[in-house]
C-alpha cells in the first residue's frame, strides 16, 4: 500500500466516523428547542470546547504558524484582548440576554429597540456569515483538491457534505459534541507536527532557541510609538492595537454574532454561560501560543525561504511528514473547518428560522412542521455556503484578509447598536438603526481606503455607531 494510500484511508475514516458521531451524540430532534439550543442541557465545558472549535478555522491552523514564521510572537497581545472582551461578554451582554429568556443574539434588540432593528440585524448577519465563511470553505478545500487531483468546486461539495449530515440530523447538540472531538483532533495534530520538528533538528529545542534568538522571533510586546502614529495605526499587533482591537472583535464575536451566541443559550444557566466564553478565552490564549510557537519552530527548521507565509505549514505537512501523521494533521485540519462550517450552517437556519421566519409568519406551526422546515432551511444554507465558496475560487488576495474584512464591515456596527440599547437608555429604534447603517457606512469606508490595519477596525465601527447614535438623539431633541 502507497504512503498516498494510507493518508487517503485515514481521511476518509475521520469524514465518516466524524459524521456519524455527531448523528448518534445528537439524539433524537423533537422541536426547534432541541434542534437549536440542544434544550438547554449541554455541559459548560463542552460549550466551551465546542466555541474554541467554532471560531477556530482552516485559516487560524494555516495562517498563524505562518504568521509567526514570517514576524515573532507580537500576535499573542490580540489573544490577550480576546480574553477581556469575553470577560466583558460574561458580565455585561448575558445577565442582559439571559433577563429577558432569549432565542438568539437579535432578539435583545426587539426587545430593546422593535422588530426592525432586529430583522436589520439578523439580515447583515446573514450576508456575513455567508460571505466570510464562504471563504474558510474554500481554504479548506484547497489541501484536498491537492491531495485528490480533483476540482475545486467537487472538494468544496465533499466538506460541506459531510457537515451537512450531522448538522441536518443531530443538531446543536450533535455539533457541540462533535466540537468538542475535533477541538482535540486539530490542536493534537499542531502539537505532533512540533514534535516532528524537534526530532529532525539537530539539537532539538536548542535549535529552536537559538534560531528563534537570532531573528527575535519571541519577541511578543510590542508598544509601537517609535515608528511613528501613521504606523501605530497601520501596524496590527501593537499592544493597544492589539490589546483593544482584540477585545471589542471578541466582544462582538462572542457577545452579538448567533455563530457563538447560539452555543452559550445551550449551556443550562448563565453561570454556566459564563464560565464556558471565560472558559474559551483562557483556551484561545494556549491554543495560539501553541500555533505560534508551532511557526517559530518551522523558521529554525527551514530558516528564511522565499515561500508565501501562508504555505509553510501545508508544505511541511506535505512534504517532511510521513505517511499516516500527514493524514492526521490534514484530518485535523479538516477539524478545523469542519467545526466553523457546522455551526454556519446551524447559526444561519436560526437565525433565519427564529428571527425572520416565525416572527412575521400568520400560520400556527406546531413543533413537527417547524423543526421539518428548520432542517430544510438548514440544507438551503449549506447551498449557499457551497456557492459562496465557488465564488471566491479566482480571488488573488490572502484569503485571511478577505475573511478579516467582511467582518469587519458590520461587526462594530453591530456591537455598537448592543452597546447603545445597553448603556444609552432613551435610544429608540430609529437611533439604533442610523447608528448601525452610519457604523457600516463608516467602515466601508475605512477598509477601502486602508486608513487603519484591521486590528482597529470593529473599535471603530463601535464608536462610529454610537456617536452617530448619539448625533441623532441631539438632532431629534433640538426639533
Amino acid at each position: 500500500m502507497s504512503s498516498l494510500s494510507i493518508d487517503y484511508i485515514i481521511i476518509i475514516v475521520y469524514l465518516i466516523a466524524i459524521a456519524a458521531f455527531g448523528i448518534i451524540s445528537g439524539g433524537k430532534q423533537k422541536t426547534t428547542s432541541d434542534y437549536f439550543s440542544g434544550s438547554k442541557t449541554i455541559p459548560w465545558w463542552a460549550v466551551c470546547f465546542s466555541i474554541v472549535a467554532a471560531e477556530t478555522s482552516t485559516l487560524t491552523f494555516i495562517s498563524i504558524p505562518g504568521l509567526a514564521y514570517l514576524t515573532n510572537l507580537n500576535f499573542l497581545q490580540v489573544t490577550f484582548g480576546f480574553l477581556l472582551g469575553r470577560i466583558v461578554v460574561a458580565y455585561v451582554f448575558l445577565p442582559a440576554y439571559d433577563k429577558g429568556g432569549l432565542k438568539t443574539a437579535y432578539t435583545y434588540l426587539e426587545d430593546r429597540f422593535g422588530k426592525k432593528t432586529r430583522s436589520f440585524a439578523s439580515i447583515v448577519f446573514l450576508f456575513t456569515r455567508t460571505a466570510a465563511d464562504g471563504v474558510r470553505l474554500f481554504a479548506t478545500a484547497i489541501p484536498l483538491k491537492l491531495m485528490l487531483d480533483i476540482s475545486y468546486p467537487t472538494a468544496i461539495i465533499i466538506i460541506a457534505i459531510f457537515s451537512l449530515i450531522y448538522t441536518y440530523t443531530g443538531g446543536l447538540k450533535g455539533i457541540i459534541w462533535v466540537d468538542v472531538i475535533q477541538m482535540f483532533i486539530y490542536i493534537g495534530g499542531a502539537i505532533i507536527a512540533g514534535i516532528f520538528i524537534i526530532n529532525l533538528l539537530p539539537n532539538g529545542m536548542k535549535s529552536v532557541f537559538d534560531a528563534a534568538d537570532s531573528a527575535n522571533k519571541f519577541s511578543v510586546l510590542n508598544l509601537g510609538f517609535s515608528a511613528g502614529l501613521k504606523n501605530f495605526f497601520s501596524n496590527p499587533y501593537t499592544l493597544f492595537g492589539g490589546i483593544f482591537g482584540g477585545m471589542f472583535l471578541s466582544m462582538a464575536s462572542h457577545g452579538t454574532d448567533q455563530l457563538i451566541v447560539q452555543r452559550l443559550f445551550a449551556t443550562k444557566n448563565l453561570r454556566d454561560g459564563q464560565k464556558a466564553v471565560i472558559g474559551s478565552g483562557i483556551i484561545i490564549v494556549i491554543q495560539f501560543t501553541i500555533f505560534l510557537i508551532l511557526g517559530v519552530m518551522l523558521y529554525a527548521y527551514y530558516g528564511s525561504i522565499n515561500v508565501k507565509s501562508d504555505e509553510i505549514f501545508p508544505m511541511f505537512i506535505i512534504k517532511v511528514l510521513p505517511a499516516g501523521v500527514t493524514g492526521i494533521i490534514i484530518a485535523g485540519l479538516f477539524a478545523a473547518a469542519m467545526s466553523t462550517l457546522a455551526a454556519s450552517m446551524s447559526s444561519l437556519s436560526s437565525s433565519t428560522i427564529l428571527d425572520l421566519y416565525l416572527p412575521f409568519t400568520k400560520k400556527k406551526l406546531d413543533e413537527n412542521k417547524k423543526l421539518k422546515y428548520s432542517r430544510l432551511v438548514t440544507v438551503f444554507w449549506a447551498i449557499l455556503l457551497i456557492f459562496s465558496a465557488i465564488f471566491f475560487m479566482e480571488t488573488s488576495k490572502a484569503v485571511v484578509e478577505i475573511a478579516l474584512s467582511i467582518a469587519s464591515f458590520t461587526y462594530g456596527g453591530l456591537l455598537g447598536t448592543f452597546l447603545l440599547g445597553i448603556f444609552v437608555k432613551n435610544a429608540k429604534q430609529n437611533t439604533a438603526l442610523f447608528g448601525f447603517s452610519m457604523g457600516i457606512i463608516t467602515m466601508t469606508i475605512i477598509i477601502s481606503f486602508h486608513l487603519v490595519s484591521w486590528t482597529w477596525f470593529t473599535l471603530i465601527g463601535v464608536f462610529a455607531t454610537i456617536i452617530f447614535g448619539k448625533l441623532f438623539l441631539l438632532f431629534q431633541r433640538k426639533r
